[in-house]
């Protein structure tokens, strides 16, 4: 059995900045909200960057609109989960 936590990254994309939610995984996994974070590559890479322990699988989500796929496929270059949803 794999010995690792997950936590599920939330975005609310936009144009311009990105609000970020954390659920840890389980029942009683806390929910918080991280704040906003501006929407270029450098603030994507330094939240994963934060976000990111040995042992912690880090899964992404947010939903498809005007934003387009390059997030998703930046969050995959990084070595995460991303799903994007309609």
């Amino acid at each position: 059995m794999e010995d690792y936590n997950e936590v599920f990254v939330g975005l609310d994309v936009a144009k311009d900045r990105h609000a970020v939610v954390i659920a840890e995984s389980g029942r009683d996994g806390e929910v918080r909200y991280l704040g906003e974070i501006s929407s270029d590559g450098a603030s994507v890479r330094r939240l994963v960057r934060k976000l990111a322990r040995p042992g912690l699988r880090l899964r992404f989500c947010y939903e498809a609109g005007p934003t387009g796929y390059g997030l998703k496929r930046e969050i995959e270059a990084l070595g995460h989960e991303c799903a994007v949803y309609a």
